[in-house]
């Protein structure tokens, strides 16, 4: 499998798109370069020595204010009063390496007509980093992080709302790829086509177990685990409509 239509929403095309945004982590890279396991485990550490507990205590600490706030950051700044700039800058000191350039990626981004914006969780020092060894950081216009949104994470709508405003996007035209399903059902409600993209051979998501709810849901529109081959099969559709882009600059 490397991409479908969700049998559980209606079809959705991509003619109108004139914005495509994307999601960073496990998504323009995949999962299996551990990358954000990286981030997590060094949340762990932040949440261990903080709130002065066992690396035990601050896994499950990390977990339920990640379900119950969005990220465990916006938990910690709820219920124990963190400062976040020096969590930011420590869970995202990670080694970045494992990622190599993605010159096929990049064609694809180049051949989509419209805008290209990230929509991220994480910091824009740490997008700023992906997206250059990747090689594709030029067909980006902007990078809308956490700090962008106030603090708040992706679920809430607040968020989404700040980035459309600050970047003019009319959401009925346009596309968000995600990794995580509950990511995509305010976009979805808002009018923009939604793409979950899951791990590599499977449409299974390996998440904890309240991550996977809704991956089926009407509000994911697509499901792929390829996202440069279902990019490449669209892009290729779309200059089939007389839909292209120059390259970008």
């Amino acid at each position: 499998m490397s991409s479908a239509a969700n049998p559980g929403a209606a079809e959705k095309t991509f003619d109108h798109v004139e914005t495509w945004v994307f999601d960073l982590d496990n998504t323009l890279y995949p999962p299996h370069l551990d990358l954000w396991q990286q981030v997590d485990g060094r949340i762990r550490d932040y949440i261990a020595k903080f709130l002065a507990v066992t690396a035990e205590e601050a896994f499950r600490v990390q977990k339920d204010y990640y379900r119950r706030y969005g990220t465990s950051m916006r938990g910690l700044m709820a219920e124990h009063g963190l400062e976040p700039d020096d969590f930011l800058t420590y869970v995202h000191q990670i080694d970045h390496s494992p990622i190599r350039p993605n010159a096929a990626l990049g064609r694809v981004l180049e051949a989509l007509p419209g805008r290209k914006l990230v929509l991220t969780n994480g910091t824009r020092a740490h997008a700023d980093a992906v997206l250059s060894r990747l090689e594709i950081d030029h067909c980006f216009e902007d990078v809308f992080d956490i700090v962008a949104g106030a603090l708040e994470p992706k679920p809430f709508p607040e968020v989404y709302d700040r980035f459309l405003a600050r970047h003019g996007v009319d959401p009925k035209k346009a596309v968000l790829f995600e990794d995580l399903a509950r990511n995509l059902a305010v976009p979805h409600a808002l009018g923009m086509v939604t793409v979950l993209v899951v791990p590599e051979r499977t449409r299974e998501v390996f998440r904890e177990y309240w991550e996977l709810e809704g991956h089926d849901a009407p509000h994911v529109d697509h499901v792929t685990d390829d996202i440069t081959g279902f990019l490449e099969r669209l892009a290729a559709d779309l200059a089939a409509r007389g839909r292209t882009a120059p390259a970008c600059s």
